[in-house]
């Protein structure tokens, strides 16, 4: 019930913001409707990872559970709250929070890229996990430092604000092409592994025709793979946009031109 009233004020409090208290705000601007729905469908996913079935599999029964959880929270929720979000209110946030000149500094590619992955790979030490697992202040904390980080890693290709912009597209492009390296060696020893890691899912009673071993390789190979194809996907989206809006701008002088010589 936390999460479910934590997740819906979240969306009450945006809510607000981009409408009846949007005066409230010197630099608001009026909020489209696609970028609502965008925000709207991040926090879905929210649930969707922390307040349905899905929670009680990962928590308790399937480490592959877990995993999609986990995808969900950084490479589903993450970009949607983040794309969802106008840079003026993004900018509010960060000053009420002091956050600015540190957002500022770990925009750097290095620290964006490292600290999401990092923290990622970190988590899934079989100490650190279960750790986290059995006491759920920490699971929660580790849940809220997931997003945060993977905001982080977001900002470089998503980022609304003007004085933190994006990246230049082939820098995204590598950006995002690089992403695919940390989740993949994770993946890859999750997948490959002889024995199974966490006592957890080998205590659990089984849910499903998976032994506690091929659960775990299954989350390896949900982590090496979806992440990997998720990434590769993002890498060609924005290549084929930034290539389409060249292509464009180098077709308009020579448009411009026969019109005014016809």
């Amino acid at each position: 019930m936390t999460v479910l009233a934590g997740v819906v004020a979240l969306q009450v409090a945006y809510l607000l913001c981009v409408g009846p208290y949007r005066h409230a705000f010197p630099t608001a601007r009026p909020v489209g409707l696609w970028r609502q729905v965008v925000f709207s469908q991040g926090v879905l996913v929210l649930l969707l990872a922390l307040a349905s079935p899905l929670d009680d599999l990962a928590d308790h029964y399937l480490f592959s559970a877990h995993m999609i959880q986990h995808l969900l929270l950084t490479l589903v929720a993450a970009p949607l709250l983040l794309a969802g979000t106008p840079g003026w209110l993004l900018r509010e946030l960060l000053q009420a929070t002091r956050l600015l000149a540190a957002a500022r500094i770990m925009r750097h590619p290095l620290l964006a890229f490292g600290m999401f992955n990092l923290v990622f790979a970190l988590a899934h030490i079989p100490g650190v996990y279960e750790t986290a697992l059995a006491q759920e202040p920490l699971h929660a904390a580790e849940h809220v430092l997931f997003l945060a980080t993977a905001v982080l890693m977001w900002l470089p290709v998503l980022s609304p604000l003007e004085d933190i912009p994006p990246y230049p597209p082939l820098g995204q492009v590598l950006y995002l092409f690089l992403q695919t390296v940390p989740a993949s060696l994770v993946g890859a020893l999750l997948t490959h592994a002889s024995n199974p890691y966490y006592t957890t899912y080998v205590l659990a009673p089984r849910v499903l025709a998976l032994n506690p071993l091929e659960d775990q390789q299954l989350g390896g190979l949900i982590m090496w793979v979806g992440s990997s194809v998720y990434f590769l996907l993002a890498t060609a989206v924005v290549f084929f946009a930034w290539a389409n809006r060249e292509e464009a701008a180098n077709r308009r002088p020579v448009g411009a031109l026969s019109g005014r010589t016809s």
